[in-house]
């Protein structure tokens, strides 16, 4: 029989208990700027004993209220450089990392009239250089980290290209539908591993929910506006979706508890594994939506009979058997953010507020983004078997997390405060 002790921060339970003798690491950070590697930053300031040093590495340095802390320093790097520029920043530094936390990516353009990832090879050569680059360079730089962890996500599966077997599963087969960058970053780190003696770790967060500045790939920004701007008209908080997308369940992953996660994974999780990474919370929205109108003191308008929608059918059909994916939507959250009238109370609730957007901007990314989160084809459902077998138990309430990323939204400045007229949760 084996014990462990798990422990709850906030809102967040069931994290590990390290060791006391877990202490005096040093940490790189990469794409320290973005939300993940922002949380990553957050979770491991948290303890200062065991991290005495986060090598936060990003073209920008991190946006963190009240500045970086103490046991953190933000050194500018671009990975598109050649690794021995790389690795000649990284000696000048003088970095050291036990571990290696690999957040980096580039969301290459769409082919014209494509959707989000459209541009499949682009995205490839692109974001597998960034991290070709980066493990030539800390070679060069004699730089030995004892684990590295890679995050990539739910397009492992396919989710992207049509429905796909469910609960997703770490020992599902790669799908070969069209080009995926994750591959070619995964053989990249397998064979650094082969070389360096490095243990590795992929983990593979859902729909990310995070408080970041820049709004890209982060479902919650974009649901926020959403919200203040419907409370700002007068209007009801109205589904796009159809009945089958109101009652889909899906995995939703808070940056937070990835972040959580991650570190157990370097730390107490065994070498060399891939791990889904989300809340472990039952979500669909037919639950979520009441609850998020409510905190505005808006209606609630889910689904109803007589709604018309407009059908589109997925590409492909991953899972290999059974009809192609379908999404129907009464409307595009994408051109509902483009009309005057929701422009024009952008703007005032901006005025009003002090935002730091004081127009929607790229709106197609950020709100194509909630959209595909809103208007799902088939299940994104993650099984966390596996972790739960290994010792990591992190929980939280995906709608609970919503709330708290609507908060720190507000804290800086990216959507007004949260009314919160009702909440209440499970």
């Amino acid at each position: 029989m084996s014990v462990q002790q798990i422990q709850s921060v906030g809102i967040y339970h069931g994290l590990p208990v390290y060791p006391a003798e877990t202490n005096g690491l040093t940490a790189i950070i990469t794409g320290a700027n973005g939300i993940s590697g922002h949380y990553m930053l957050r979770v491991l300031s948290q303890a200062p004993r065991r991290w005495k040093k986060i090598y936060c590495l990003s073209r920008r340095p991190p946006l963190v209220p009240g500045g970086l802390p103490e046991n953190a320093a933000h050194i500018p790097l671009d990975f598109l450089k050649k690794p021995d520029e790389i690795a000649e920043t990284l000696k000048e530094h003088q970095v050291t990392a036990d571990h290696v936390f690999f957040f980096s990516y580039i969301q290459t353009p769409p082919k014209e009239g494509g959707g989000l990832w459209s541009d499949a090879e682009e995205m490839c050569r692109v974001n597998a250089l960034l991290l070709s680059n980066f493990l030539e360079a800390i070679k060069l730089a004699s730089i030995k980290p004892k684990r590295f962890m890679l995050q990539t996500g739910a397009k492992n599966y396919g989710v992207h290209l049509g429905p796909t077997k469910v609960p997703q599963e770490e020992t599902d087969p790669r799908v070969t539908l069209e080009p995926n960058f994750y591959y070619p970053q995964e053989d990249l780190l397998f064979d650094y591993s082969k070389t360096s003696g490095c243990g590795w770790a992929i983990c593979m967060p859902g729909p990310i929910l995070g408080a970041v500045p820049d709004a890209a790939m982060n479902v919650a920004f974009p649901l926020a506006v959403y919200c203040a701007v419907c409370r700002k008209l007068g209007r009801p908080l109205e589904f796009p979706g159809d009945i089958e997308s109101w009652r889909m369940a899906q995995s939703c992953s808070s940056s937070m508890m990835n972040a959580y996660m991650e570190e157990w994974a370097v730390l107490l999780g065994p070498p060399d594994q891939k791990y889904n990474t989300c809340d472990s919370s039952s979500f669909a929205w037919e639950s979520a939506w009441p609850r998020i109108a409510g905190w505005y003191g808006i209606e609630p308008k889910g689904p109803q009979d007589g709604d018309e929608y407009t059908a589109t059918e997925t590409r492909f059909n991953p899972r290999g058997y059974g009809p192609k994916g379908v999404t129907r939507r009464k409307f595009s959250v994408v051109d509902w953010a483009k009309r005057d009238g929701v422009q024009k109370a952008w703007r005032e609730l901006a005025q009003e507020h002090d935002l730091s957007q004081k127009e929607l901007v790229d709106i197609d990314r950020v709100f194509g983004f909630l959209q595909g989160s809103l208007c799902r084809p088939a299940p994104l459902y993650y099984s966390m078997d596996k972790s739960r077998k290994l010792g990591f138990h992190g929980f939280v309430d995906s709608t609970e997390s919503f709330l708290e990323v609507f908060d720190d939204l507000a804290k800086i400045k990216m959507i007004p405060p949260v009314p919160k007229v009702k909440v209440s949760f499970n």
